[in-house]
């Protein structure tokens, strides 16, 4: 079976963010059937920097070369807003699809990247003329588009559950809504997109959306669990636990 097949035909797939190869080496021996690079994991354990699309097309790709090599499971990579605008897209695609990643998402925010109350949207045409492109560009048939909108934060809910429904129409094979508030905001966005593939955010200590277990996210209809932040902050905790330790010449 072609790896991104997985993740089209997977019903309950949980995807951990690797930031590093030896975290997606241990991901996989774990027995989980996917993963995750995103650009938060990757660029504060690479480079330090926080995500605001400091680094580009040709660093990410680096990056994420050294991290895929590492594991034979499907991987799914944060393409930002594909590093441009709909004339981009040709290259992201297939330069990505070399690497061997079986889907990516990107977003419909605009660059530069704001803080949550200063997001801006580019318009929905642009992201559906982007994700035209995307799917035009794929070589392989099993390659995995999501759609990501971040309209809950730029706007308000209902503008979410639009543009979701107007990528959804020109077929982007998954959704991600980003940014839920609160359990009722997830069932709905189950409901309303019933069918679909659908993503969903956690981030450790249920900042932004709200923490909900795999299983009861599974049954709102979200196939696609992220974890964008998990094993990066329990590593960085363990990593100051252990340099306060050595500091204090305490015997480890």
């Amino acid at each position: 079976m072609h790896k991104s097949s997985r993740i089209h035909n997977n019903d309950d797939l949980i995807l951990p963010a690797a930031h590093d190869a030896l975290t997606a080496r241990i991901i996989e021996r774990a027995g989980f059937q996917a993963y995750q690079i995103g650009g938060f994991a990757l660029n504060g354990a690479r480079h330090a920097y926080p995500d605001l699309v400091l680094t580009h097309f040709g660093e990410e790709r680096t990056g994420f070369y050294d991290i895929i090599v590492a594991s034979s499971l499907p991987v799914m990579i944060e393409a930002d807003h594909c590093y441009g605008d709909v004339k981009n897209v040709t290259r992201t695609i297939r330069g990505y699809e070399a690497l061997g990643v079986s889907a990516l998402f990107f977003e419909d925010q605009r660059a530069p990247k704001r803080c949550d109350h200063l997001q801006e949207l580019v318009s929905v045409n642009a992201i559906v003329s982007i994700i035209r492109a995307a799917l035009a560009a794929c070589s392989e048939s099993e390659f995995f588009i999501i759609a990501r909108t971040n309209a809950i934060e730029a706007y308000d809910f209902d503008e979410a559950l639009r543009r979701g429904e107007r990528y959804l129409q020109v077929d982007a094979d998954g959704l991600f809504i980003e940014s839920s508030r609160n359990v009722e905001q997830i069932e709905r966005i189950g409901r309303y997109f019933k069918g679909a593939s659908l993503c969903v955010n956690i981030f450790k200590g249920g900042d932004r959306t709200p923490w909900v277990s795999p299983d009861e996210l599974h049954k709102m209809k979200f196939s696609m669990i992220l974890y964008p932040t998990t094993i990066l902050f329990r590593v960085m905790h363990t990593i100051e636990q252990a340099v306060r330790d050595l500091k204090a010449e305490k015997q480890l």
